[in-house]
């Protein structure tokens, strides 16, 4: 069991690890344009920071059911390593839609025009 908690962590937190650089790279790739420079790389780091914190934590606790499953010690392994894929996925997913959303520029709300209904 110790050995699969092994196998187990440094799979999931590599996943983690390579998720977050992807992360990062996207943030400086965007961060070669000259409109959002600065903002890129600055929204990058915050959100590969977020993302792997809350990516760890819940690796580790899909971890903890590790234990729990022990009988069938190969399908648990498979099956924690699933979910933890499938969760990561969307947190990356997540974590991109926002990545986009603060690189893009803000348009302030224009008041209509009078002289446009009136015609």
């Amino acid at each position: 069991m110790l050995f699969l908690g092994f196998l187990y962590l440094t799979s999931a937190l590599g996943t983690v690890m390579l998720l977050t650089l992807m992360i990062l790279r996207i943030g400086a790739l965007v961060g070669d344009c000259p409109v959002a420079q600065a903002r890129a790389r600055a929204v990058s780091i915050t959100i590969a920071t977020g993302f792997a914190a809350i990516g760890a934590g819940g690796v580790i606790m899909i971890g903890a059911v590790l234990p729990a499953l022990g009988d069938a010690s190969f399908a648990a392994l498979m099956l924690t390593l699933g979910f933890t894929a499938l969760c990561l996925g969307l947190g990356f997913t997540h974590a991109m839609g926002t990545l986009r959303a603060a690189l893009v520029p803000h348009q302030p709300d224009q008041a209509p025009d009078p002289a446009a209904d009136a015609a």
